[in-house]
């Protein structure tokens, strides 16, 4: 075939994967999009606060393409760059016309106010773009995820833990639970955490070829490991969303309690996912 052949054939794929990657961002936003707390996060954040969140979003992004992408034809880090640029980009734009349709961006608003909001809802659009390829196509096994070595399959635990973890966090109903457990529910709490991860870790294939057969050994190397990242991760988004100001280091921990348990679901569900 000759290049000029294909030259529009690549063209016109390219727009298909664009066009599932916007349908990737609003499938997997919108719960976040329709949520008010998010509404309200997005201009009485800290602006500092904000922009860590969105740079600590950029390489979790990279990672993300070079595991997922929304092109099957991208391969390689700097095509993952690429690809992790353009989710951005079409989160923004996806969040952009969502909130402006419901009518929570109003043009004649502060422009600190519709920035803010827009930038907060762009991150999960962007993850949503990533993971459309994955979940709205039957390209589902040609990624690069399964050449992941020990660290990228924790990295994927991560983003599955923060995929989850931000539709809950901004939520009242969180801090709620938090504030009615006693330290009783806490530890009930983590290991039912602890028992369904491993269940799904294990049986999703985390575990890879060297532990199969070997649930132990899996546990404390997949299971335990990607917990404690979990609540790592639950720790930072809670902080983000200004949900540890003012509170005690045993209102805190109790908190990251309750959302590391769908940020434990999300992380063992995320070669599911990705």
């Amino acid at each position: 075939m000759s290049p000029a052949a294909v030259q529009p054939r690549r063209e016109t794929a390219y727009a298909r994967d664009l066009g599932r990657a916007f349908g990737g961002a609003l499938l997997f936003s919108l719960p976040l999009l329709m949520t008010m707390e998010m509404w309200w996060f997005g201009f009485s954040l800290h602006p500092a606060r904000l922009a860590l969140f969105l740079a600590a979003a950029v390489p979790l992004l990279i990672g993300l393409a070079y595991y997922a992408g929304f092109s099957h034809r991208h391969h390689g880090l700097a095509h993952a760059v690429l690809d992790a640029f353009v989710a951005l980009a079409v989160g923004y734009l996806a969040a952009a016309l969502l909130l402006t349709v419901m009518a929570i961006v109003e043009p004649d608003g502060p422009l600190r106010q519709s920035v803010g909001q827009v930038a907060l809802q762009a991150v999960p659009g962007a993850m949503g773009a990533l993971l459309a390829r994955r979940q709205l196509s039957a390209g589902r096994g040609d990624g690069d995820e399964d050449e992941a070595r020990y660290p990228g399959e924790l990295f994927l635990m991560v983003a599955g833990a923060l995929f989850l973890a931000l539709n809950v966090a901004p939520t009242e109903e969180m801090i709620l639970i938090a504030y009615r457990m006693t330290p009783w529910h806490a530890v009930a709490l983590i290991a039912v955490s602890l028992a369904v991860m491993h269940a799904i870790v294990y049986r999703a294939g985390f575990a890879g070829e060297h532990e199969q057969g070997h649930p132990v050994n899996a546990f404390f190397h997949f299971t335990l490991a990607g917990y404690g990242l979990v609540l790592l991760v639950s720790l930072c988004v809670l902080w983000v969303f200004g949900r540890t100001d003012g509170h005690g280091l045993t209102e805190i921990v109790d908190a990251a309690v309750v959302l590391a348990f769908p940020g434990a679901l999300g992380a063992a569900a995320a070669r599911l996912l990705v």
